[in-house]
């Protein structure tokens, strides 16, 4: 039988610095959280839905300040149906707003409201974010205006399936937070200890998990083309596809270790009518090196409707290079 030995208790100059530490760690985590918080409350607001039929939603959401002079950004999902609303911040102020462009395939939307001095929040890159990274989620859960929760990311590179009327698609890279996210959450801020909006929360994917869609270069150029046009032109190739990995030679060529391998084409699609096949492996489309569908969607939104690219891929081990006319993608 092992004798168990007694652990003496602390001295009173060892127990008196543990809290101490304790007590440092504590005020650098609220002063944390508390600086972030300061930095946005101020450009968060709480949204009232005015739907087609002339009723109110009432407490749908919340959306993010990212100009002075009206423009916010929410998810599509909580202006789904709706053309205006309310947009009410914590300092009282309510302004009317209109829905400028919603997406629903990235679940982003801008709305521009009536004032010209709103205080736009900074924004950060999700690309930087680290599992186990402290981040700060701002909104108006279950209508409670200015809450603030804190977590840390869970996981980077999780999808979110995303549909517009026949067209879907996954969105990429999506942040999973264990902050705590309610109804009334969506649409509002995810940003890092230094007050820079890193993602938009979407989804309240179960006990102790949120989804945000990430603040990158990809959503930027959404967000713009919202702003700019109202929607988001994406191209359409007709493929299914998954990533695959690339032999030894080829992969030393190029530098990288995936291309897009293409499983079915779709019946009347601009990739059928170029001559793609099954089994082909797509390397690079218009220029820019592609490792898998994520590679594919972000490259697929922009000027590629109607214009001829270039597409090269591996077909049986040998490179060739197809031109392909994109389509623009309909719901």
């Amino acid at each position: 039988m092992v004798a168990l030995r007694e652990v003496p208790p602390p001295e009173p100059a060892d127990e008196a610095r543990l809290v101490e530490i304790d007590d440092e760690a504590l005020d650098a985590y609220s002063t944390a959280v508390s600086t972030a918080a300061a930095r946005l409350i101020p450009s968060v607001a709480s949204l009232r839905i005015e739907r087609r039929n002339g009723g109110w939603g009432g407490g749908s959401g919340s959306a993010v300040a990212f100009t002075p002079d009206g423009f916010l950004v929410t998810n599509a999902h909580v202006v789904a149906g709706a053309e205006r609303g309310t947009a009410t911040f914590v300092d009282g102020d309510e302004l009317g707003f209109e829905v400028v462009g919603r997406d629903p395939l990235s679940d982003l939307a801008v709305v521009r409201a009536s004032g010209s001095d709103l205080r736009p929040a900074p924004l950060g890159d999700a690309a930087r974010l680290r599992v186990g990274q402290l981040v700060v989620a701002i909104g108006n859960p279950l209508g409670f205006g200015g809450s603030v929760t804190a977590g840390v990311v869970s996981a980077l590179g999780r999808s979110l399936a995303a549909r517009d009327g026949q067209a879907s698609r996954l969105v990429e890279n999506v942040i999973q937070t264990d902050a705590a996210l309610n109804p009334g959450n969506s649409g509002g801020a995810l940003a890092d200890v230094r007050g820079r909006v890193v993602g938009i929360n979407t989804a309240v994917a179960g006990v102790g998990l949120g989804l945000a869609v990430p603040i990158d270069a990809a959503t930027r150029l959404i967000v713009a083309a919202l702003m700019r046009d109202g929607r988001v032109r994406r191209a359409y190739l007709g493929i299914v596809g998954g990533t695959r990995r690339l032999t030894g030679a080829l992969a030393d060529r190029l530098g990288r270790s995936a291309g897009l391998e293409v499983v079915q084409l779709l019946d009347g699609s601009p990739a059928a009518a170029a001559g793609l096949r099954a089994g082909d492996v797509i390397l690079t489309l218009d220029g820019r090196a592609i490792g898998g569908v994520g590679d594919l969607q972000r490259t697929l939104i922009g000027d590629l409707v109607g214009r001829s690219i270039e597409v090269t891929l591996d077909r049986d081990g040998a490179i060739r290079t197809m031109a392909i006319t994109p389509v623009e993608l309909r719901g």
